[in-house]
């Protein structure tokens, strides 16, 4: 007998410190996970796919402005927006993905199509775009994406060195009477699921991080590193410091370390974002289903946006640790 259906979905981590979080915004990021957790086990409540579930859940995280994907993505240093997602089926091992997309109104479903119609994996930049428009897919104008807490966090960050976490930069962009709500920070979506049929899958999607270098890519998008599903082992999306998890290529070692080393979900989550990670200086978390049906949601930040929900039960949501 298969286990109960279930969806796990995280809105990225970083710093997110309770006592700059007012009452009235912390209501408003549960609600919000908890409704995009209501919308996927009703697809698996009702037999549907978990690539179907995943792929539902992180378009509604992207249309949602509280989070660093689609609608509220964060500005490259040029001033502009590039969008990343990607999608993994753990029954076929089919994958897709798109990477720096200007104009695409949700990036996973453009990931999904890669998954569904394409001979490819991955497609980037002009590429990308021309494939998502051949298959029929919304366009925006780029101010589509533009936030004014993000338009202002981008000015601030401009005038220092490197990038951040987009969590981190608005708490270290925000003083006294600032146009950005310390209250409010956003991040890398993602959502994994475990359906009726035991199959299990992933996806991911994100605007990136402040004042990136235009064309940068990180672990978003790239399979094993940001997204990963296998029936056999589970279901990973990540969310951090995009460098270091391509670097230790994340998502994957969590499926890799059950399958060759034979551990359980909680202990090969707990190596890579506890003890792995932190070694390179890699921040951030993951959340992941098994296919018994097991659910971590590990982190290594001051807190992590984050919620799962099983068919028949009300959703779960957390923030802090």
């Amino acid at each position: 007998m298969n286990a109960r259906p279930v969806i796990a979905i995280h809105g990225g981590a970083g710093t997110i410190l309770r006592s700059a979080m007012n009452t009235e915004t912390e209501a408003g990021y549960h609600a919000a996970l908890a409704d995009i957790l209501r919308a996927g086990e009703r697809i698996l409540a009702d037999g549907g796919s978990a690539l179907d579930a995943v792929t539902e859940a992180v378009r509604l995280l992207e249309d949602c402005p509280l989070f660093n994907a689609g609608h509220g993505a964060v500005f490259t240093a040029a001033g502009t927006h590039e969008l990343d997602a990607s999608v993994m089926d753990g029954a076929t091992l089919e994958a897709g993905a798109i990477s720096c997309v200007t104009r695409v109104k949700n990036p996973v479903l453009a990931a999904r199509r890669v998954l569904d119609v394409s001979d490819h994996v991955m497609f980037t930049g002009a590429g990308a775009e021309a494939f998502a428009e051949a298959q029929g897919l919304e366009f925006v104008e780029p101010s589509y994406f533009y936030t004014e807490a993000r338009y202002q966090q981008w000015l601030k960050a401009r005038g220092t060195s490197g990038t951040m976490l987009d969590h981190d930069a608005m708490t270290k962009f925000a003083v006294e009477n600032d146009p950005i709500d310390p209250d409010r920070k956003f991040g890398t979506v993602g959502a994994v699921a475990l359906d009726a049929n035991g199959h299990l899958a992933a996806a991911t999607s994100t605007g990136g991080i402040t004042n990136k270098q235009a064309g940068r890519v990180g672990d978003a998008p790239l399979i094993g590193a940001g997204c990963y599903a296998n029936d056999a082992t589970c279901a990973v999306s990540t969310t951090g410091t995009g460098e270091m998890f391509i670097r230790m290529l994340a998502a994957y070692d969590v499926s890799a370390q059950m399958e060759y080393r034979g551990v359980s979900l909680e202990e090969a989550s707990s190596d890579v974002v506890m003890e792995k990670l932190p070694r390179i200086e890699g921040r951030g978390g993951l959340v992941a289903v098994d296919a018994k049906g097991n659910v971590v949601l590990p982190f290594n930040t001051e807190g992590m946006y984050r919620g799962f929900a099983r068919v028949g039960d009300a959703p779960v949501t957390a923030i802090y640790r």
